[in-house]
């Protein structure tokens, strides 16, 4: 299924390297939907905790992720009329989901999901593998990273504002080990598209990148 006539900008990047808060300025920006593609991860992640299933139970990981129905709307995300938008945020999420979505099936059951989101008049999505796999026909594709301390502090100071503990070395080495996983898996590894944009935020802020983003696009169109 292709979305040629609807525009797309992918946005791809490692764990806490500021893709969905760039991804939904952007699209503010440009009036465009917004695809948070690892909310989707987390929801399979959060069903299958709180159904007990094993995160190495490929076969049972696949069928949760087929069947989930997720509600967005207002800024709230429901699962089964539950709101779950900060439960999907939790630490005991985060740190299982690139097992759940190195799974093959699980991607597979979420890819339709994530294609579909394509609507007029356009679409930014952030993940891993927006721009290699799920839209490879978007016209800009940008990969964001970050180096891991710095990824880990900014993950530190949303957790602190939260009113949570954090410990900084933990995050760092934690934020160490989901890149691993998630470069090394064997369905869509985490990497740049041939055509991406390479964009390094660690010295940069949010406006800076935003206006980056927004300054590609207009070359792209």
């Amino acid at each position: 299924m292709k979305h040629s006539n609807i525009p797309v900008i992918a946005i791809d990047g490692p764990a806490a390297s500021g893709k969905g808060t760039i991804a939904g300025r952007v699209a503010k920006a440009l009036g465009f939907h917004y695809l948070d593609s690892g909310a989707l991860y987390r929801l399979a992640t959060l069903a299958a905790l709180k159904a007990g299933i094993s995160l190495d139970d490929a076969q049972a990981l696949e069928f949760t992720a087929s069947r989930l129905a997720p509600v967005f709307e207002a800024g709230r995300i429901l699962l089964d009329g539950e709101d779950v938008t900060q439960a999907i945020r939790s630490e005991a999420v985060s740190a299982a989901t690139s097992k759940v979505a190195a799974v093959p099936g699980v991607r597979r059951a979420l890819f339709e999901l994530q294609r579909r989101a394509a609507r007029a008049p356009g679409l930014v999505a952030d993940g891993r593998d927006m721009g290699t796999v799920v839209f490879p026909e978007a016209p800009l594709k940008v990969f964001m990273t970050a180096s891991a301390r710095v990824r880990a502090e900014r993950r530190y100071r949303q957790l602190l504002e939260r009113g949570e503990k954090a410990d900084l070395n933990m995050l760092t080495a934690d934020l160490e080990a989901r890149d691993r996983r998630d470069r090394e898996r064997a369905s869509a590894p985490l990497k740049p598209a041939d055509d991406a944009r390479l964009l390094d935020t660690s010295a940069m802020g949010i406006e800076e990148v935003v206006g980056k983003v927004l300054e590609w696009w207009d070359e792209c169109r």
